[in-house]
């Protein structure tokens, strides 16, 4: 019988005593504080075996300097295997259909989610029968061709069409390129039967954000009659379910005149007039003055505004004062869905900002729903900082 295949291992970390115990308990990052030594010869992106201060194997990952030194792929002694990627994809996957995100109403949906699907560094992202690759370590850009014959594999043997695999660089020495095929941009995508335009090549991230999936849902389920204003819109996910839904009236408003020009296709698209349910490339601050009682439903959905714990004080603030200021115009009775996507600001923080706003607002304000990320962007229990997505949906009265 012939040996299996493993990857090839190109040196060693040793902890520190005692700088164990997070990696022993699945935690996947190492921080260059725990780490004894490592073989000097060691390049970004290679393969380590990671041991403890007794020198026993404790696991195997990618190797880069900097502060998380070592992102780990596996645990325990066994050596990885070379089919390694094509196993945990087959694995999320599997997840993705028992959620049963994927179905004939859905085509766009996150195949792996970093940390949450044991491949830290890697984003996966399918939009029908294209899958988007985003690399956000070293070791996953330098194996992106695996991975791309690896998803490409999962998907054709699980009966899924799969035109092409596109690298989307997050790296200065790596260009973006087709890894397998070709596939013209935009690409229409379903999303619980709702059309969207998406451009890998040259929207934000991979192209949309399918971590609001759900939520765009539940607003769908409360926006019928109502007037309602999507801020920070984007590609207007929100303000075509609104009116799918039957929303009376809806306006979308981003700062980026691109994000607009896709709402505005989007609209069309799903059969609105973008004319009527008005789209304005304007700040969202400078469009809320003078809308008192305009809106019964607002969507407060912007930008991180904060991706390092130093600015986390200045994010709070931008939160407290864009929640005030919805909070203060709204109609009486009015629904406010409002997020954070920045993972230096806790749920709990977040949840204390609302408060903050609210008080500043001297308005009487009922949480219906704490919200998150959707099944495909799945949190590991050892990894809590795979939790980014927060929001509420607030009842002012």
């Amino acid at each position: 019988m012939s040996r299996p295949n493993f990857v090839n291992i190109q040196g060693t970390i040793t902890l520190k005593q005692g700088r164990d115990h997070s990696v022993k308990r699945f935690h996947p990052w190492i921080f260059s504080g725990a780490i004894q030594s490592a073989t000097e010869t060691l390049q970004d992106g290679d393969w380590v075996e990671v041991l403890d201060a007794r020198k026993t194997v404790v696991g195997f990952g990618h190797y880069q300097k900097g502060t998380i030194t070592v992102r780990m792929l596996t645990f325990g002694t066994d050596k990885p295997q070379a089919d390694l990627y094509e196993t945990k994809l087959k694995k999320a996957l599997q997840v993705r259909t028992e959620a049963e995100v994927i179905s004939d109403q859905t085509n766009a949906y996150r195949l792996i989610h970093g940390e949450g699907d044991g491949l830290p560094g890697l984003i996966i992202d399918v939009y029908h029968d294209v899958a988007i690759i985003q690399a956000h370590s070293a070791g996953m850009q330098r194996d992106r061709a695996q991975l791309a014959a690896a998803v490409s594999k999962i998907l054709t043997d699980a009966g899924f069409r799969n035109r092409a695999v596109y690298f989307k660089s997050m790296q200065e020495k790596a260009a973006s390129e087709y890894l397998t095929g070709m596939a013209a941009v935009p690409h229409v995508v379903l999303e619980h039967g709702n059309k969207f335009l998406i451009d890998w090549e040259e929207g934000q991230k991979t192209g949309f954000f399918l971590d609001q999936r759900e939520n765009r849902k539940l607003l769908g389920e409360m926006a019928k009659g109502k007037t309602v204003l999507n801020t920070f819109c984007y590609t207007g996910g929100f303000s075509v379910y609104a009116l799918q839904s039957g929303a009376k009236l809806v306006h979308s408003v981003d700062a980026s005149e691109k994000a607009i020009a896709l709402t505005r296709k989007n609209l069309e698209l799903n059969g609105y007039d973008p004319t009527t349910h008005a789209c304005a490339a304007e700040d969202t601050f400078d469009f809320l003055k003078d809308k008192k009682e305009v809106y019964d439903l607002i969507i407060l959905d912007p930008p991180a505004f904060a991706k390092h714990k130093d600015s986390r004080h200045q994010a709070v603030k931008g939160y407290q004062r864009l929640n005030a200021e919805a909070m203060k115009m709204i109609k009486p009775g009015g629904i406010i869905f409002t997020f954070s996507c920045s993972q230096v600001v806790d749920r709990q923080l977040f949840y204390d900002t609302i408060v903050s706003a609210g008080i500043q607002a001297g308005r009487q304000i009922k949480v219906l729903h704490h919200l998150s990320q959707p099944a495909d962007h799945p949190v590991s229990l050892y990894h809590p900082e795979g939790e980014y997505l927060k929001g509420l949906v607030l009842y002012v009265e």
